[in-house]
C-alpha cells in the first residue's frame, strides 16, 4: 500500500490524534450541543488535518503554505471552541489543560512547516 506524503508529516499524525480526542471529549457534552459546539469542534478538528493533507498535493510551496495557514487557522478555531466548552462547563480543567497543550505542539509544528514551505 502507498504511503502518500502527508501521512509521513509528524503535524499530520499529532492533528489526526487530536480529531480521536475531540471526538471523546465530545460524546459527553449536553446533548442539546449536537448541532452546535460538537460539530463545530470535531469539523474544526478534522480541518486541521484534512487542509495538511490537501496542501501536500499542490505544486507550489507558496500554495502549500496556504494550506498549511489554513489547518493553523482551524486549529485556532478548535481553540476558541475549546475555551468556551470549559467555561460552560462542558469540559473539565484537566481536559482542557491537556488537548490545549497538544494543540499548542501541533500549531508550533504549522508554524515551522509554513515557515519551511517559503523559504
Amino acid at each position: 500500500m502507498k504511503v502518500y506524503s502527508f501521512e509521513k508529516l509528524t503535524v499530520w499524525q499529532e492533528s489526526k490524534n487530536l480529531v480521536k480526542d475531540i471526538y471523546r471529549l465530545t460524546k459527553d457534552f449536553p446533548s442539546e450541543e449536537r448541532f452546535g459546539l460538537i460539530s463545530q469542534l470535531r469539523r474544526a478538528s478534522v480541518s486541521i488535518a484534512s487542509n495538511l493533507a490537501e496542501g501536500t498535493s499542490r505544486k507550489t510551496n507558496k500554495d502549500k503554505a496556504r494550506f498549511t495557514t489554513i489547518s493553523f487557522s482551524s486549529a485556532m478555531e478548535v481553540l476558541n471552541q475549546l475555551i468556551i466548552s470549559k467555561e460552560l462547563n462542558f469540559i473539565s480543567e484537566k481536559d482542557y489543560i491537556l488537548v490545549r497543550e497538544k494543540l499548542e505542539k501541533i500549531t508550533n509544528m504549522l508554524n515551522a512547516l509554513r515557515n519551511s514551505q517559503l523559504k
